[in-house]
């Protein structure tokens, strides 16, 4: 069994193809404009975090940015267009604390093209869906075929669209 990490989780709840891909060690991202811009912002963007915050790694997750004196986790995010995988990467960091002892955490999702935030709370709800993710990731990533293509508008903008498209 594989490590389930908020990666995982993040494709989880975008493309269940992406996370079969991923997985299974088939990387695209490194041929992607996209990816590459992301990353910039996320290095470029409060160029004083890496002092000010912790590195954190936890059962194969890393946290770039944690406030361990005011237990929030921080996320860089380019665009909020798939928000909703962004909370629940989120989400899986504070279960993830959780599990480790650090009751009341929080999180922060920044977008800072956007110079927008999103606050972001583990729920009791989120303690009980998170394990069926879990569950479900470890399904998908055991088939032995690949997902089907899901053609929505956010695949043209993926870094496995000549994967899927070509």
């Amino acid at each position: 069994m594989k490590h389930i990490t908020a990666t995982l989780i993040n494709l989880y709840h975008v493309c269940k193809r992406e996370l079969w891909l991923h997985a299974n060690e088939i990387r695209m991202e490194h041929t992607s404009d996209t990816v590459t811009e992301g990353k910039l912002i996320g290095e470029s963007t409060y160029m004083d975090r890496a002092v000010k915050y912790t590195e954190l790694q936890l059962d194969g997750i890393k946290i770039d940015y944690y406030d361990a004196r005011n237990k929030v986790v921080h996320e860089i995010k380019k665009s909020d267009k798939m928000e909703a995988a962004h909370e629940a990467q989120v989400k899986y960091y504070l279960y993830k604390l959780k599990q480790h002892g650090v009751d009341g955490a929080t999180g922060i999702l920044e977008y800072p093209k956007l110079r927008h935030t999103q606050q972001v709370i583990l729920t009791e709800e989120d303690i009980r869906l998170i394990p069926c993710w879990e569950g479900e990731i470890e399904l998908i990533i055991a088939r032995s075929q690949i997902p089907n293509v899901i053609h929505k508008t956010i695949c043209k903008k993926c870094s496995y669209y000549e994967f899927c498209y070509v």
